[in-house]
């Protein structure tokens, strides 16, 4: 038999230029199916950065601003026990005293007041400020008007029926005012623990994907690409040990379908081992 050598190196050389060809298309392959889980894992890293951002750009402000009206209406309530207490003293005569007590109550009130309406961050919020500084004003005519050397003094009664409630209302107003803040603060505490576990359920996603990509991943990796080659090689392996025809049939029309039909065509230019020159 009259080998044409000079074809046959074309047809290997042909075989190894496919071959070469196959291994970068199996690497780029792979390198893609490792950057698609790096994607993923960006993705959710960036998601998670957004969320933690967002908690420490959101929930630390509503808590400080819950904590100023909260913060003001203890101070109104102190100024209004101060302003009760000056009235008492007024009614038993200590005109002096009870004048000097209940404009410094006065003006811790009016400053606890200010923090509180240029704080209002909640619906209502802003309707009750009103409601407080009407009653106040309802209030502090009450005990502004002269008691000491006046029918006033010493009339528990009119302290019962007049001064005393109106103490008690605009007190109410204010301490609802602290309740509906103290709620606030709550509220924004649960809203911080929903954003942190909505922040940690990115990764856990991007983790759980991950996984499953990788087992589809690693499945299509063995059927198309190494069990092809693996079928290859026992090919040519039983070609050149024992002179079967290679006749390995790969279904993809890839660089490793045109690997496995080079080589077939390789293999059919050159003698088997039970071939006589």
């Amino acid at each position: 038999m009259v080998i044409d050598w000079e074809n046959a190196r074309k047809t290997a050389d042909g075989a190894a230029g496919f071959a070469k060809g196959a291994a970068m298309g199996l690497r780029m392959k792979i390198v893609s199916g490792f950057l698609v889980l790096a994607l993923m894992l960006l993705l959710a890293g960036a998601w998670s950065v957004l969320e933690l951002k967002s908690i420490a750009g959101s929930v630390p402000k509503l808590l400080e601003d819950h904590y100023k009206s909260i913060r003001a209406a203890k101070i109104m309530i102190e100024a209004l026990e101060r302003e009760d207490s000056a009235v008492l003293l007024r009614m038993t005569g200590q005109r002096e005293k009870g004048r000097e007590m209940g404009d410094e109550a006065d003006r811790r009130f009016l400053e606890g007041f200010d923090t509180a309406r240029n704080n209002v961050t909640m619906p209502g919020e802003g309707k009750l400020v009103e409601k407080i500084r009407k009653e106040y004003e309802a209030y502090k005519t009450l005990w502004l008007m002269p008691i000491a050397g006046t029918g006033h003094e010493g009339d528990l009664r009119w302290y019962r029926e007049s001064a005393f409630p109106a103490f008690l209302q605009v007190k109410s107003s204010v301490q609802q005012l602290s309740d509906m803040n103290d709620k606030g603060m709550y509220d924004a505490a649960l809203s911080l623990g929903s954003k942190a576990h909505r922040s940690t359920m990115p990764g856990v996603v991007a983790m759980v994907a991950a996984m499953v990509l990788s087992l589809i991943f690693s499945y299509f990796v063995n059927v198309f690409m190494v069990s092809p080659i693996i079928r290859i090689t026992e090919g040519i392996r039983s070609f050149l040990e024992t002179g079967a025809p290679f006749k390995v049939r790969i279904e993809t029309s890839d660089e490793i379908g045109e690997l496995a039909s080079s080589v077939a065509d390789l293999t059919s230019r050159i003698p088997s081992a039970g071939d006589k020159p």
